[in-house]
C-alpha cells in the first residue's frame, strides 16, 4: 500500500475521531444546560407547590369569600378578620403613585436618550441612570422616611409620619431606570428609515418622537411599564419602612397603609408561631401576590405579541 493511501486513511481517521470528540462535548454541554433549565423549572414548581399546599390549609379554616371581600385585615388581633382588601388597596395605592412618577419621567428620559442626546452623552447618561437600580432598597426606604416625608409634611401638613405617598414617590424613583432603559431600548430599535421618512416629510424631532417613535415602540414601552408595575407590587423594604404597618381600607395616600409584601415581612420576623392560622396567612397573601404578578406577566406577553411591529 502506497504511503499516500496510508496518509489519507490516517487523516480520515483523525477527522472521524475529532467529530466524535466534538459530538461528545456537545452532548455534555447540552446535558449541563438542560440540567440547569430543569433546575429552574423544578424550583418554580416547588415554590408554587408550597404556596398551594399552605394556602389550601389556610382556606380550610377561612372561607374564600371572607378572604376576598371582607374589608378588615386583623389576623394578629384578638378579634380576627381575614379580608385581603386592605392589603390589596395599600399595594394598589403605592403602585399607582410609583407609576405616576416612573411612567412619564421614564418615557421622557427614553425619548431624550433615543432622539435628542448625542451618542457620547447617551453612553454617559444611561449608565449613570442605571446606577439608581443598584442602590439597596433599604436605603430607599430610609430616604423616604427620613427625607421625603419631612419635606412633604412642610407642603402637606396633614401628612402623617407613615403614609403611602412618600414610599410611592421613592418607589417610582427606584423603578425609573428600568422604565427608562427598557423603553429607550425599544425606541432605539425603531428602524432609521422610518425616522428619515418622517423627517423628509418635514416633521420636527418632536413630531417624529410623538407620532413615529413612540407608536412604533409601543409594544416595548407597554412591556416595560407592566414589568415596572410588577416590580412595584413586589417591592418590600421601602413600604415596610416608610408606609407603616396598618392595614386600612382606604385610598387616602396621607395615612399609614400596609402592602402585601410588608405584611409578609411583619409575620416572618418570628413573633408568630409556625403552624398557626396566623402564620398560614402569609402563604395566602403570598399566593395572591404570585397570582397578581403572574397576571401582569401574561398581560405583558399578550400586549407584546399583539402590538409588536415587524420590520423587514
Amino acid at each position: 500500500m502506497s504511503s499516500a493511501v496510508i496518509s489519507k486513511k490516517k487523516g480520515l481517521s483523525e477527522q472521524s475521531a475529532g467529530r466524535r470528540k466534538s459530538r461528545f462535548q456537545e452532548r455534555i454541554i447540552f446535558n449541563v444546560l438542560s440540567l440547569f433549565g430543569m433546575l429552574s423549572i423544578l424550583t418554580t414548581a416547588g415554590i408554587i407547590g408550597v404556596l398551594i399546599f399552605e394556602a389550601w390549609a389556610f382556606f380550610m379554616e377561612v372561607p374564600l369569600l371572607s378572604f376576598l371581600f371582607d374589608t378588615e385585615w386583623t389576623p394578629l388581633f384578638e378579634e380576627q378578620h381575614f379580608g385581603i382588601l386592605p392589603l390589596l388597596l395599600g399595594t394598589l395605592l403605592t403602585t399607582v403613585i410609583a407609576m405616576a412618577v416612573s411612567l412619564p419621567f421614564g418615557i421622557l428620559s427614553a425619548v431624550f436618550l433615543s432622539e435628542y442626546a448625542p451618542d457620547r452623552a447617551r453612553r454617559i447618561i444611561k449608565p449613570i441612570l442605571e446606577i439608581l437600580a443598584g442602590i439597596p432598597t433599604v436605603v430607599y426606604g430610609y430616604f423616604a422616611l427620613m427625607f421625603v416625608t419631612p419635606v412633604l409634611q412642610n407642603i402637606i401638613p396633614s401628612l402623617q409620619a407613615f403614609n403611602a405617598l412618600s414610599p410611592g414617590i421613592v418607589m417610582g424613583i427606584m423603578i425609573l431606570p428600568m422604565m427608562a432603559s427598557l423603553s429607550e431600548d425599544a425606541m432605539y430599535a425603531v428602524p432609521r428609515s422610518l425616522k428619515d421618512a418622517a423627517a423628509a416629510l418635514g416633521s420636527s424631532k418632536y413630531q417624529i418622537a410623538l407620532k413615529v417613535i413612540i407608536p412604533s415602540a409601543f409594544s416595548g414601552i407597554t412591556a416595560a411599564g407592566i414589568l415596572a408595575v410588577s416590580r412595584a407590587i413586589g417591592e418590600t423594604m421601602i413600604v415596610a419602612i416608610a408606609a407603616g404597618q396598618q392595614a386600612q381600607f382606604t385610598l387616602n395616600p396621607l395615612v399609614p397603609v400596609q402592602t402585601m409584601t410588608a405584611y409578609i415581612v411583619q409575620v416572618s420576623l418570628g413573633d408568630t408561631p409556625a403552624g398557626t392560622l396566623e402564620h398560614k396567612t402569609i402563604f395566602a397573601v403570598g399566593m395572591m401576590l404570585f397570582l397578581s404578578t403572574l397576571l401582569l406577566n401574561v398581560i405583558s406577553h399578550y400586549l407584546r405579541k399583539r402590538f409588536r411591529e415587524a420590520y423587514e
